[in-house]
């Protein structure tokens, strides 16, 4: 069995009303990472020093130094930026969601009384703030176990919240089985919450961003003045708060550092943003926190039977008679690589008419003939398929004048005589009058343009039965 683990679905054309407090159209939460004390160094145990996200042009690795002028970088987040963020913050009576590193967090006792007294949410940004992407399962797991209880001693409760941002493949999966967090945020593939089933655990993922972010002062491509970071602030909260006025209520994350968006020629552009969105109305700007105990009181999780998780004999029983009478079309259509996005009525009628398409002619032409002839002898006896008799009913073919059931007989004789199977029509595309005319035109047809139309309506009306029973 092949199975596809990435999601490509989300939540599809059906979004959720993400219905936020006080009917706002949209929810802007500001997300200020502190990882200054926490990144690596050769005083912390690290085999070599920091170089991701700095002012440092082209830095590298010095393996078995200390780099100076990084961790210089770093201090400044910690003595200046994050004071200067803090009374920008407090002063405009936003709450931030702080992530918070343990070791940078238990080297910065003034900072973390800040964030409390603040009412600020800090969730956990792990142990330290260095690549899990190496680490073995067993070494993370104890990593993530060290930041809980390194993160509570030195706050003086759990974390709620968890982002790693240089995660493995493991480390939501590792994260969601501790069963402690109210959210995870290591994803950035959508605008709102959704829950993530791990094992017996339901996981509540609260999406952050690299894009609305800061720490493209410090990457390629990226921003150049503060400018250039607030007029990119504004322009994707203007186009979110106008699909909130639509009806869709988003979620628009803006993730800071210390150490980038506390230098005042940065700041500048932040500021114009939240002047910017304190113009308009309805606007909430609550922590992460606040966001997940509102998703998971309004949208609890409901787990549903998924089809691609269906053993080969459930998937069967569901779906083999949605080609008429042809469960070896799904028998086969289990064998594909299904994924989440499978768990719908589009992407089980892809797989199913995938392999209806490369059936041979012969396979084909069998799944023709398992159709009734329209309005013929087994509705009239009432031998149908519930689908079938539920889809000629609504076209009112079961509601026939004799002089009507004698024409459609002559039709279906006629038609089976000179094609070989019976003639075949999506009923829900049509009404009697619509069928009939389509029934006398396509009769004239050769056998094999009908042929592909017969096919072609055969997809069609496994479209419909799979809406009967699918999202």
């Amino acid at each position: 069995m092949k199975r596809y683990p990435r999601d490509m679905r989300g939540y599809g054309e059906n979004t959720p009303n993400a219905a936020w407090p006080n009917k706002a159209k949209i929810a802007v939460q500001f997300v200020l990472n502190y990882e200054e004390g926490g990144e690596n160094c050769t005083l912390h145990g690290d085999p070599s020093s920091e170089a991701f996200l700095s002012d440092i042009p082209g830095a590298a690795p010095w393996q078995g130094q200390r780099h100076w002028n990084m961790e210089s970088v770093y201090e400044y987040g910690a003595r200046a930026g994050f004071w200067r963020l803090h009374r920008l913050f407090t002063g405009a009576d936003i709450p931030l969601t702080m992530y918070g590193v343990a070791t940078a967090l238990a080297r910065s006792p003034e900072q973390v009384q800040a964030m409390k007294d603040a009412n600020w949410e800090i969730a956990s940004h792990g142990l330290k703030w260095v690549e899990h992407k190496d680490m073995p399962e067993s070494v993370e797991r104890a990593a993530i176990a060290k930041a809980i209880k390194l993160h509570t001693e030195v706050v003086g409760s759990a974390p709620r919240g968890w982002y790693t941002g240089r995660c493995s493949e493991n480390t939501v999966r590792l994260v969601a089985e501790t069963g402690l967090f109210d959210y995870i945020s290591d994803t950035y593939d959508d605008d709102l919450p959704y829950w993530l089933e791990v094992a017996d655990r339901d996981q509540l993922i609260i999406p952050y961003t690299l894009e609305a972010n800061d720490m493209r002062f410090a990457t390629a491509p990226g921003w150049v003045t503060g400018q250039d970071f607030g007029q990119y602030l504004i322009d994707s909260f203007d186009t979110l708060y106008s699909e909130g006025g639509e009806g869709r209520p988003a979620m628009m994350s803006v993730g800071l550092h210390c150490r980038l968006i506390g230098r005042p020629g940065k700041i500048a552009g932040l500021k114009r943003f939240i002047e910017h969105i304190q113009k308009h109305d309805n606007v909430w700007c609550p922590r992460r926190i606040d966001i997940a105990e509102h998703w998971a009181t309004l949208h609890p999780h409901s787990r549903k039977e998924r089809p691609s998780q269906m053993s080969q004999e459930r998937f069967v029983e569901q779906f083999g008679s949605i080609f008429e009478h042809s469960p070896w079309i799904a028998q086969r259509a289990w064998e594909l690589e299904l994924g989440s996005a499978h768990d719908c009525a589009a992407g089980v009628h892809s797989a199913l008419s995938r392999i209806f398409r490369t059936a041979s002619a012969e396979e084909k032409h069998g799944v023709l003939i398992a159709h009734p002839d329209l309005a013929g002898k087994l509705a009239a006896a009432g031998e149908l398929t519930a689908e079938s008799t539920s889809e000629q009913a609504s076209a009112g073919l079961d509601y026939l004048t004799s002089e009507e059931r004698s024409h459609f007989t002559k039709l279906n004789s006629d038609y089976v005589a000179k094609h070989g199977f019976p003639f075949i029509i999506a009923v829900r595309d049509h009404d009697k009058a619509s069928i009939l005319a389509a029934f006398e035109q396509r009769i004239n047809n050769t056998r094999a343009i009908e042929f592909e139309e017969a096919c072609r309506q055969v997809e069609r009306i496994a479209h419909f039965r799979l809406k009967d029973i699918l999202p």
